[in-house]
């Protein structure tokens, strides 16, 4: 068994792939649009003028499958009560992946040197996915 996350963009999935892709090196499997599904999807799940939006991505990162949609296209993502936690191999890896996620977030505690970790900080990214980079062991 394994858990894979699964987040809804709300009409930015596509940017945050491609935010993904440049600050965590993730790497697009698939990519299916509302107007490829096999089945016409309900109007509440696809209002008029998106059939251009994700209906279903997954993209990897490192190991970790990650899975996406633009959901009802509403604009408004929220993520809370949770984040995604990264493990890198090295301080510079850290500093680099913390300051391309924070590029238009907010840093919820900046990249430092802790007491468990060479570094660690915590950021949410321009649409609200909360992160938290770790040097690991």
């Amino acid at each position: 068994m394994k858990v894979e996350p699964y987040l809804f963009f709300e009409g930015r999935c596509e940017e945050a792939i491609e935010l993904y892709r440049h600050a965590l090196g993730a790497e697009e499997v698939t990519i299916m649009r509302f107007k490829e599904s096999p089945e016409p999807p309900s109007p509440d799940m696809c209002p008029h003028g998106s059939d251009d939006k994700v209906m279903h991505a997954s993209f990897r990162i490192g190991e970790t499958t990650v899975m996406a949609s633009d959901g009802m296209c509403s604009g408004q993502p929220r993520f809370q009560g949770v984040s995604l936690s990264i493990s890198v191999p090295d301080e510079a890896t850290a500093d680099r992946m913390f300051a391309a996620l924070a590029d238009g977030g907010q840093v919820q505690m900046p990249l430092a040197k802790t007491f468990f970790s060479p570094r660690f900080g915590m950021v949410a990214d321009r649409f609200g996915v909360s992160w938290m980079i770790i040097v690991g062991p």
